[in-house]
């Protein structure tokens, strides 16, 4: 069973992690072609749970298609969609599936995305989300029934936002996750490093879960200036933006940004969560240009 991603974390190695799209539809040969390109380079790849509250392939099939080519996933369940009942169910299935590390969100509102007049459940949200694995791991489910079936063996993460506008919010949150058993923590796109040294220095100086800085590829001045006005708590700074409107090549100057984004990272924390939508193919050249070279295998 691959489990490199757990491995790595446990032995404080600096961890790269990259996110991939399910497809819209039943073909994953996109999704499939754009994570072979990271295997041997990321710890592991999130497969998205309907992100933005867009239609997608669910994220436990494309997970575990992903595990079938030994790629390891990282499968984000949300509980927007599902009740008490399904999220358990779902947790199982993907046990047995095969899947071992699972990020805990809450989900984005329906109202952000492809089907508004959808019904949102929202029974939980990560929080308790995370307390309900805590439970299926030691082998109870959520009323405190021992499960009759074996325990599971989940290693659970949640989502973190150092450039979070409210500070003792972003505390408690944080407090409250590592309380109920997030074993690593995936940022927000990190535009603004300071407030990441800060939080590293001052919230997550007291645990030794590993924090990944969310690392985003800009493709453009327009690209930067869509996430400035879409985005909420995201604020690219106009001297990034001034250098992507200037370059001959702005996509070229984009992998430059995020490379210089991953060194920066390099200093402050314990991995980078690399997002680059559409263009996952780009992810390998940007750890080259940081410096970060493929991983031996073990």
């Amino acid at each position: 069973m691959i489990n490199q991603f757990r491995q790595a974390a446990q032995n404080k190695e600096f961890l790269i992690t990259a996110e991939v799209t399910p497809p819209k539809g039943g073909n994953p040969a996109r999704m499939l072609e754009m994570a072979k390109q990271l295997k041997g380079r990321v710890h592991g790849v999130n497969i998205t749970d309907g992100s933005r509250a867009v239609l997608r392939m669910s994220s436990i099939a494309a997970s575990a298609l992903l595990l079938q080519y030994g790629i390891e996933p990282i499968c984000q369940m949300t509980c927007r969609d599902r009740n008490v009942i399904a999220l358990q169910g779902d947790l199982m299935g993907a046990y047995a599936l095969g899947l071992r590390n699972i990020l805990a969100l809450t989900g984005d509102p329906v109202k952000a995305g492809d089907h508004k007049k959808a019904k949102a459940v929202f029974e939980l949200e990560s929080v308790r989300l995370l307390q309900m694995i805590d439970k299926l791991n030691r082998g109870l489910d959520f009323n405190d029934q021992a499960l009759s079936d074996e325990p599971l063996d989940l290693f659970p993460g949640a989502a973190v936002d150092p450039q979070c506008g409210s500070w003792s919010g972003l505390q408690r949150r944080f407090e409250r996750k590592v309380a109920a058993g997030a074993q690593f923590f995936q940022s927000q796109l990190i535009t603004d490093f300071d407030k990441l040294d800060k939080f590293m220095h001052q919230m997550a100086a007291n645990t030794d879960k590993p924090i990944l800085a969310g690392i985003f590829l800009l493709k453009s001045a327009k690209n930067a200036q869509f996430i400035n006005k879409n985005v909420p708590g995201v604020q690219i700074p106009e001297s990034i933006i001034k250098r992507l409107a200037e370059a001959k090549e702005p996509l070229k100057e984009g992998v430059k940004i995020a490379a210089e984004q991953v060194k920066l990272a390099q200093q402050l924390c314990q991995g980078v969560h690399m997002m680059a939508v559409k263009r996952e193919d780009l992810i390998p050249e940007i750890l080259d240009q940081a410096g970060i070279a493929p991983m031996v295998s073990k």
